[in-house]
């Protein structure tokens, strides 16, 4: 097998790539969210038009990402493997509710994945991350339990929402909520990393 000699793909890049495609669903709703829109003799609403851009925006940039970096995430995986499902079911269903609801599945999966990982006693995120952020095990299972649990908050808070307040509500707390609760999560972890951290060229644990 040849070797891959891609080059990493620059942050700004890969934050287009992973983002974009959210400020698109955001910007369709803004524009269309008040104008009903006919296709096939069917009346769409914003909400749904804006689906209808962001599944396959979404399904390009995650394959742009692909082909530049020779690698996907789990989650990168299976959010667009629920966003197609879901987001066609909204569409073909002409009904918003399940793409909302898609929000509520991812982080109810994630915080189940996590949740058996350590009761089978296998890190997941220590597996699949670990070589690039070296750190203690009981630093992995510390992150794993609060990613769980900021996980099922999440899933919580999108139900509330979407059950409760308006499709403006839900859609700036998907584009800007979410990526704002979890960009604090990191930064509020950040002395985890610290205190746990080891070097890779360690040959002993360092001392707490």
């Amino acid at each position: 097998m040849e070797p891959d000699n891609r080059k990493p793909v620059s942050p700004g890049i890969k934050a287009m790539l992973e983002f974009g495609p959210l400020l698109v669903f955001f910007a369709a709703f803004k524009l269309l969210k008040d104008r009903p829109v006919t296709l096939g003799g069917t009346e769409y609403g914003g909400f749904i038009v804006a689906t209808m851009i962001f599944v396959p925006v979404l399904a390009l940039s995650t394959l742009v990402l692909w082909r530049l970096s020779g690698k996907l995430s789990v989650m990168q995986v299976l959010t667009l493997f629920l966003v197609v499902v879901f987001g066609g079911l909204t569409v073909w269903m002409n009904d918003e509710r399940f793409f909302k609801i898609k929000v509520t599945l991812i982080y109810g999966l994630f915080a189940a994945l996590l949740s058996l990982g350590l009761i089978l006693n296998r890190n997941w995120l220590e597996l699949v991350m670990g070589e690039a952020l070296p750190m203690r095990h009981e630093g992995w299972v510390k992150l794993t339990q609060r990613m769980i649990a900021l996980f099922v908050g999440l899933a919580v808070a999108n139900e509330v929402i979407w059950r409760n307040m308006s499709d403006t509500a839900w859609v700036n707390f998907k584009t800007f909520g979410l990526p704002v609760i979890m960009f604090v999560f990191l930064i509020a972890n950040a002395s985890l990393f610290t205190r746990y951290g080891i070097n890779k060229d360690d040959d002993a644990d360092p001392q707490p």
